[in-house]
């Protein structure tokens, strides 16, 4: 019998249900005005469909990576993946929007459980010499994944229904449940304290945070009900984090986020990097595609099909950039793949205009390609190359975090800009009610809208373009990466994959 204790088997198991988590953080942005449609939903309401997801997967993260550490990150895997596919079934199911954002919060939450183990066990199966590899499997999957999303979701919506970029993850959750529970080793585990003030702390700063960004526009900036304004949740939601941090400065037990982890600039940094990484490439799909939609009157498999030079490039190059981070200095890589991705943008709002001809937009698709094969995996090797294994699980939460925070502003960032450019690039659209208004329509729009709204989409997509500009000048900072035989944790790294090996043995 093939000896399944190899940590390859291991890490092909996880990519499965790690795939699934991240297409649905960009399956719906396809969707959207079919889901507007369907479920006689506005704008603001259906990005909460994203955005719910987005906040329900990245409050929980820091913890649950933790509790991957204390109870294995098998279990908790496993776990994650039974509540995110019976979530997901409950999504297709849903009749209106309000029950749709509710199973999406729960989905989310399954997702949070899972994605810190994923991450977790590579860190500890892998010794440092060969993670890199394995980090561009994980890194490969998890760009590939963002570009794929919109592309299986034009075909479902178009061929079956919205409902169905929901009801496609019930099998795949199932053959990811047997593959884990069959080639996943059970890896030793380490006492842990669980910090309750600090995940309150950071559940409801980011809630308020988000929810006063995103719904900005909606209250004109005003006042919600009572003495309760925008502003005034915003910076409540600012001020409660910044509670949290000092919270972790200064508690005694075992804070939730290690700050001793951000003594390591890499980690430091990488963190900086991804948290721009997500809000780019979660914000930069919305405007595009309803540009394509909308204005352009492409189905969402047409305007998926746009995405496809993105991808082939992206999963070709991916596992090759992979090999290569192993024996280079990944920071020229990844500030070259930031960059890459920032003129990419830049080029998609230059050419948003109602009569650029449709195939030049695949041009800076395929720069984009070239752009996430260099991000993911050089940005997760960094972050993860110096923790040692008792740390995995904690390191892997605060990336996977940092990742998702940056995904939840972007995502709320996103919806506000998109309705400020509308309303005032649109001012006469519906009687002059708002520039929002004229996304009601049931196919493309009337000529005499799509120059303006094509500048809003233009004008919105800028936003990701510059912040992605940030994250390319944060990672030329990056630190030369320590030399193997210096690593700290070789030791406990042999007796994890000593352990995980003895373990599998004996469930064989």
């Amino acid at each position: 019998m093939e000896n399944v204790a190899r940590p390859w088997p291991a890490l092909w198991s996880l990519v499965i249900g790690f795939f699934m988590i991240l297409i649905d953080t960009t399956i719906v942005s396809v969707a959207n005005p079919r889901i507007m449609e369907g479920l006689n939903a506005d704008i603001n309401s259906v990005i909460w469909v994203t955005s719910a997801y987005l906040l329900a997967y990245a409050v929980p993260l820091l913890i649950t990576g933790r509790l991957g550490d204390r109870f294995g990150p098998k279990k908790l895997y496993l776990t994650g993946l039974v509540v995110f596919t019976l979530a997901s079934l409950w999504c297709g199911l849903s009749g209106d929007v309000q029950t749709l954002i509710l199973a999406r919060v729960v989905q989310g939450f399954g997702a949070a459980i899972m994605t810190p183990q994923t991450m977790a066990v590579i860190t500890r199966i892998f010794p440092p010499d060969r993670r890199g590899a394995a980090m561009g499997i994980w890194g490969a999957t998890a760009g590939v994944a963002t570009l794929v999303g919109p592309i299986l979701g034009g075909v479902l919506v178009d061929g079956l229904g919205w409902e169905w970029i929901f009801f496609i993850n019930v099998p795949v959750g199932i053959a990811g449940f047997i593959l884990a529970l069959r080639f996943v080793p059970s890896l030793t585990t380490h006492p842990h304290k669980f910090d309750i003030p600090g995940v309150l702390l950071s559940a409801v700063g980011l809630f308020l945070l988000v929810f006063g960004i995103q719904e900005g526009e909606t209250y004109n900036w005003g006042t919600i009900t009572g003495p309760i304004t925008v502003w005034g949740l915003i910076i409540a939601g600012l001020a409660v984090l910044a509670g949290f941090v000092l919270w972790q400065r200064f508690n005694k037990g075992e804070p939730l986020l290690p700050l001793s982890l951000f003594k390591d600039r890499n980690f430091s940094l990488a963190n900086l990097g991804i948290t721009t990484v997500g809000f780019t490439v979660t914000a930069f799909g919305l405007p595009l595609i309803f540009y394509y939609q909308v204005v352009r009157g492409l189905t969402p498999t047409q305007s998926a099909l746009m995405m496809i030079p993105m991808a082939l490039i992206s999963g070709g190059l991916a596992p090759v950039v992979g090999k290569i981070i192993d024996r280079v200095n990944p920071k020229y890589i990844t500030a070259g793949g930031l960059a890459l991705m920032a003129v990419a943008l830049f080029w998609n709002s230059a050419l948003m205009h109602p009569d650029t001809p449709i195939w030049l937009f695949l041009l800076p698709s395929a720069v984009l390609g070239f752009a996430n094969a260099g991000i993911w995996a050089p940005l997760s090797s960094t972050a993860t190359r110096n923790l040692p294994p008792r740390q995995a699980g904690a390191g892997a939460g605060v990336y996977n975090t940092t990742r998702q925070i940056g995904a939840v502003l972007g995502s709320a960032a996103i919806a506000v800009l998109m309705q400020a450019r509308l309303a005032e690039e649109l001012p006469a659209a519906a009687g002059g009610a708002s520039g929002e208004a004229g996304l009601s329509f049931g196919g493309q729009l009337p000529e005499a809208l799509r120059e303006g709204f094509s500048t809003a989409m233009g004008q919105s997509i800028m936003l990701p373009a510059a912040v992605i500009v940030l994250g390319a000048a944060v990672a030329l900072f990056f630190a030369k990466p320590k030399p193997v035989e210096n690593w700290g944790g070789s030791a406990a790294q042999a007796s994890d994959t000593a352990a995980a090996k003895s373990a599998q043995a004996k469930s064989v």
